[in-house]
């Protein structure tokens, strides 16, 4: 995997998810998501792009966090929004 100068600034420990059962709008709404993802920088739990409601993009473009990592069992792959990488 490549890396970036954003993983470097991600804060040690990893963050303890928000809302580790499920996409924390999503719940709100009473919505349905695809696939989870947990942002780095704070621990909000968001849903993929391939969920209708694209919550952890939209938590990128507001909040400006750039990397996400799976929040789905099994996978520990990581991606970062601002260099389109997995890192």
């Amino acid at each position: 995997m490549t890396t970036c100068e954003h993983v470097g600034e991600l804060p040690r420990p990893e963050p303890e998810p928000m809302t580790p059962q499920g996409c924390q709008e999503c719940l709100a709404e009473g919505t349905r998501w695809v696939h989870l993802r947990l942002c780095l920088s704070c621990g909000h739990v968001g849903c993929c792009d391939s969920s209708p409601r694209r919550h952890a993009s939209r938590h990128f473009a507001s909040s400006g966090h750039p990397v996400i990592r799976s929040f789905e069992p099994g996978e520990t792959w990581r991606w970062c929004f601002v260099d389109e990488l997995i890192v």
